[in-house]
């Protein structure tokens, strides 16, 4: 008996196999991340300050924060975050200055409201010091400049290195008024900033423990006052 037809169904089974799990990894692209944000209401987040409250509302499918509070944050309600992979979209209509807050805290030395590590991000235009960039929220030790393309090492010293990127995300690759995607992975001491697929930013610092800061809220900023920015499609992974 021909061994051929055995063969042909052998092979058929495995290309039936093959797509199953290519339609399987298409469908699931987001596995192990939950939704932080319904679509429909702020529930699972609070404002800070309790004042702000009407700056952040929903709209159409996704979170509006709008300046004309002056600055504040809209906080997500699990305080005690360390390490975690962060993804949502974001559009400014005009110009503005947003980002998003890791681990952060209350600030005891009343210098800032919150001590964090701040992944920046602004309308085109703003500044590579800005856009793209990471800040630390840090009074109690040396805010480091971390800009677009950079990529910095702290030292046990608190003294910074800063390299450049290779093919790091630039202008060119972010859109103008309309929506960017981004992905914030926070790990031990290794943060990384993404735009559009596109590595932006990233730090490692080396200092003792008991000065960096280790777990803590999730915060989408708003900096300026008159400034309005959208965010939608919030999802985090636990790591």
């Amino acid at each position: 008996m021909s061994r051929l037809p055995h063969l042909c169904f052998g092979l058929w089974i495995l290309v039936v196999l093959l797509n199953s799990g290519r339609v399987s990894a298409q469908q699931q692209p987001d596995s192990g991340f939950i939704r932080m944000f319904d679509g429909e209401s702020l529930a699972g987040w609070s404002v800070m300050p309790g004042g702000a409250a009407k700056a952040w509302t929903v709209q159409d499918g996704m979170i509006v924060g709008d300046g004309d509070k002056g600055r504040s944050y809209l906080t997500y309600d699990n305080k005690e975050i360390a390490d975690f992979e962060l993804k949502f979209s974001y559009r400014f209509p005009g110009k503005g200055n947003s980002g998003v807050s890791i681990r952060a805290r209350i600030d005891e030395t009343k210098k800032r409201g919150f001590q964090s590590y701040h992944a920046d991000l602004g309308h085109v235009g703003i500044g590579k010091q800005v856009l793209g960039a990471w800040d630390f929220h840090t009074p109690d030790r040396r805010e480091h400049a971390c800009f677009r393309g950079d990529r910095l090492v702290i030292d046990e010293h608190d003294k910074p290195t800063v390299t450049k990127i290779e093919d790091a995300v630039t202008v060119r690759d972010i859109h103008k008024g309309d929506w960017n995607h981004v992905r914030v992975v926070a790990k031990a001491n290794q943060f990384r900033l993404y735009i559009n697929g596109k590595l932006s930013s990233e730090f490692t610092e080396h200092l003792e423990t008991k000065r960096r800061l280790h777990k803590g809220m999730i915060q989408l900023q708003l900096h300026d006052p008159g400034m309005v920015v959208h965010f939608k499609n919030l999802r985090i992974k636990i790591l």
